[in-house]
């Protein structure tokens, strides 16, 4: 079965760094690229990072270029985003997912697999 369980969220001051982790199991973690999308309360979920199964390619929304870093270590089933200078347009539940259908740097229909998330709130 495929699981996936992130950690690391919590409630940050704008202009803040958090760093979210996510642990993979029950499927080739090394075989397949990972991503991670995100809901904002009432909205829909967004797309905002991707990375190759190497680890070699990422991708990311414009909204978070050159703030968000995304990685993975295959030795260890991990995946990881590191997030700076942060918005209070950033606030959402973070999810790791698998299997995410992308045209046009958007979600064209739900992500095969999700983990719980992690919530990420931006305020002062």
């Amino acid at each position: 079965t495929v699981q996936l369980v992130e950690s690391g969220g919590g409630l940050v001051q704008p202009g803040g760094s958090l760093s979210l982790s996510c642990l993979a199991s029950g499927f080739a973690f090394s075989t397949h690229a990972m991503y991670w999308v995100r809901q904002a309360p009432g909205k829909e979920f967004e797309w905002v990072s991707s990375i190759t199964n190497t680890g070699r390619t990422t991708w990311y929304t414009d909204s978070v270029k050159g703030r968000f870093t995304m990685s993975r270590d295959n030795a260890k089933n991990t995946l990881a985003l590191q997030l700076s200078s942060l918005k209070a347009e950033d606030t959402a539940m973070y999810y790791c997912a698998r299997d995410c259908p992308l045209s046009g740097g958007r979600l064209t229909s739900q992500c095969g697999y999700l983990g719980r998330g992690t919530q990420v709130t931006v305020s002062s």
